[in-house]
């Protein structure tokens, strides 16, 4: 489907389930895949190909001297996808101080600096792309207020790279899923096993994504197909930020 068999691509978040997707895709289409992850345990059992390092993305120094010695051995990086991401607390009434801090930390800032390891190659080689993996929760309000206020960050912040980048021949987007099935659901399905089926009514196409689907998107936007795409939100959500078939067949009396 892709070709990337000249490309060295850093994706963090690597161990999780839209990481795993990731890693397992551009392995595919031939690329030499950076994997980082703190889950030590769980990225070591990932496929071997897998160039692998576990710095702490919130630390600069600690991102750019993985980078470094990592890059030392494949070469600079082509395409950076910025997936590592976490939610510590699901509505403002359980959100602490420490919630904050921890979620902006993770979901905003490990981003940057990943973009400050691997920018000066890039400008350099007058090419590069970055692809920011947020969140539909960045445009509506549907739970984790600190991950979402983060990603929304994220939102501007991949415009800003597109922007003030672009010129230097590095592109930005930003890929937005909804709800994907991977094992962070595990814990909701076991609560509650129907779930899926109960979320359905509001996703247009009746179904989810799946890590493939985001992969498919990273994959689009970081080849010479969207070579003339930057700055873009591009939501794989299953027509979730479209609308919501549920208020619409309400307000018209229509069955949708």
């Amino acid at each position: 489907m892709f070709d990337f068999s000249d490309k060295v691509v850093l994706i963090t978040g690597a161990a999780g389930g839209i990481g795993q997707g990731l890693c397992e895709a551009f392995l595919s289409w031939g690329a030499t895949v950076l994997a980082f992850d703190r889950a030590a345990e769980a990225l070591n059992a990932m496929d071997a190909r897998l160039h692998k390092a576990t710095p702490d993305l919130t630390d600069l120094a600690a991102v750019k001297s993985a980078v470094a010695e990592l890059t030392a051995k494949t070469g600079p990086v082509d395409i950076l996808i910025n997936n590592a991401g976490a939610a510590a607390a699901v509505s403002l009434s359980t959100l602490t101080p420490e919630d904050w801090a921890h979620d902006l930390a993770i979901n905003l800032s490990a981003a940057y600096n990943c973009v400050e390891a691997v920018k000066d190659a890039m400008f350099t080689r007058k090419s590069g792309v970055i692809l920011n993996i947020g969140t539909v929760n960045a445009m509506l309000a549907i739970g984790h207020p600190a991950y979402s206020a983060a990603k929304a960050g994220l939102v501007s912040y991949t415009k800003s790279l597109a922007v003030e980048y672009g010129p230097r021949g590095v592109r930005a987007n930003l890929i937005a899923p909804g709800t994907v099935k991977t094992q962070a659901w595990n814990a909701r399905a076991a609560q509650k096993p129907q779930v899926f089926d109960d979320l359905k009514k509001w996703y247009p196409l009746r179904d989810f994504a799946e890590p493939r689907d985001i992969a498919n998107a990273a994959a689009f936007l970081a080849s010479d197909l969207g070579r003339m795409i930057t700055g873009v939100v591009l939501p794989v959500d299953a027509g979730l930020t479209a609308g919501n078939p549920v208020l619409a067949s309400e307000l018209t009396l229509e069955a949708f």
